[in-house]
């Protein structure tokens, strides 16, 4: 098994058909974070309550991947630990389907509020490991609200071995872009460019 690696982009059906499918598999063990890459990345969307609410409202609706080369489907999945789904990545010329599963929810109060989720990768996924995204807001110090981005990976399919340069590049991409869907989303200044990367 692996993800599925395509010369087209697919259907919205044929993905719905893949996505049953993946809803069936087992989660398996996660892999140890000290054999893998950590990454983490922050950007801040503004200040004040208003600002935490939208940060909420955006991750919510998957507004961090809102970026035209990767695409989640479905596009309304709610945010519930068990909810399977496909981040369809367009790189290198191919469209790729990488199976994902929402297996923690943030959500915490106190004098830095929280709130998100975490997925595991499934066996159809390029790397194996983890992604938690979370919004903060910072009320009882400088009233920052922040996007946060943590994650440890793995390669997982052939490809994303040979290719760890490449798919360290493709991470990174997706970090940085991740950080302005959010930033736009917040702050109302439009959407995510729709062509591929």
């Amino acid at each position: 098994m692996g993800p599925v690696f395509l010369f087209r982009r697919p259907d919205d059906d044929a993905i719905r058909r893949w996505l049953a499918r993946q809803a069936a598999v087992p989660l398996g063990a996660a892999p140890p974070p000290d054999r893998c890459t950590v990454d983490h990345n922050r950007a801040p969307l503004g200040v004040g309550a208003a600002t935490y609410e939208r940060a909420r409202g955006a991750l919510r609706a998957w507004a961090m991947f809102r970026l035209g080369w990767v695409v989640i489907h479905p596009p309304d999945a709610p945010l519930r630990v068990g909810t399977t789904v496909a981040v369809l990545v367009h790189h290198l010329g191919l469209w790729s389907l990488n199976a994902c599963r929402i297996v923690r929810l943030v959500d915490e109060s106190g004098p830095v509020e929280r709130f998100g989720f975490a997925y595991r990768t499934l066996p159809d996924h390029a790397v194996d490991g983890e992604e938690q995204f979370t919004v903060d807001w910072d009320h009882a110090g400088d009233d920052t609200v922040a996007y946060d981005v943590r994650a440890w990976s793995r390669p997982r399919h052939p490809l994303a071995r040979l290719g760890g340069p490449v798919a360290r590049l493709v991470q990174k991409r997706f970090a940085r872009d991740s950080k302005r869907a959010m930033q736009r989303a917040v702050s109302g200044t439009g959407e995510a460019p729709s062509g591929p990367g």
